[in-house]
């Protein structure tokens, strides 16, 4: 019975005397085993960051979550480019909010009451579910949609996104009914969205998903074009 202990004991001897030039190799070996995709934080310019702060690699998506272009994307081209590139640490991926439209704009804020931790994992439930909630506005009535105009602003928002049910989605991410209204209304985190809108608009973004790379908007969006800009920084 007492075979096993000495035996580790023995291992933890031979590891304490290892030389220490293993010790870099092991460091590096901690960096590489390290999952970058589970570090998410907000940026200064307002946007949500996957991955290292210091990656080598800074790509920011300029996204709109009634955009069907974007729901292609997240489902073609994200899975690898965090798999393959976000996890190590040498990309890192930003998500900017480009508003397209009203309802977009409620989508949108609904998305920033998540926790950081899971920003993400909403926004691409949101665009998954694309064409349930925005097929659930469409088939509004004429009476609903008099409803709607006839509330203020940020209480139109949060009838929209029960009638489109992105509340109950929201909720499978940790934001409760009662953190959806305190959160949607927040007249400062709407603005912080306008805010980003207009600073996309100066960089030069007029449509969704526009992509830059390391501060550079590049001319693709499909990730058969950006993967090879991944590799050749």
């Amino acid at each position: 019975m007492k075979a096993k202990p000495l035996l580790l004991f023995a291992a933890l001897a031979a590891v304490l005397a290892a030389p220490a030039a293993d010790a870099p190799a092991q460091q590096r070996k901690a960096v590489v085993q390290r999952d970058w995709s589970q570090t998410v934080s907000m940026t200064p310019e307002g946007g949500y960051r996957m991955g290292n702060p210091a990656a080598a690699v800074k790509v920011v998506e300029y996204l709109s979550l009634t955009c069907p272009h974007c729901a292609e994307f997240a489902e073609q081209g994200t899975p690898s480019l965090i798999r393959d590139y976000v996890r190590s640490g040498r990309v890192s991926l930003e998500y900017r909010s480009f508003i397209l439209n009203g309802l977009d704009l409620a989508a949108t804020f609904l998305s920033r009451c998540a926790a950081p931790a899971n920003y993400f994992a909403l926004n691409h439930a949101i665009l998954a579910a694309q064409p349930q909630w925005m097929g659930r506005i469409e088939a509004l009535t004429d009476a609903q949609h008099r409803e709607l105009e006839g509330l203020a602003p940020l209480e139109r928002m949060q009838r929209a996104v029960t009638l489109a049910g992105l509340d109950t989605l929201a909720a499978r991410h940790g934001v409760s009914a009662a953190q959806a209204r305190t959160c949607l209304s927040n007249q400062a985190g709407l603005n912080r969205i306008l805010e980003m809108q207009q600073a996309g608009s100066r960089a030069g973004v007029n449509g969704t998903p526009t992509f830059a790379i390391n501060g550079r908007i590049v001319e693709t969006n499909a990730w058969a074009g950006i993967e090879p800009l991944l590799r050749g920084q």
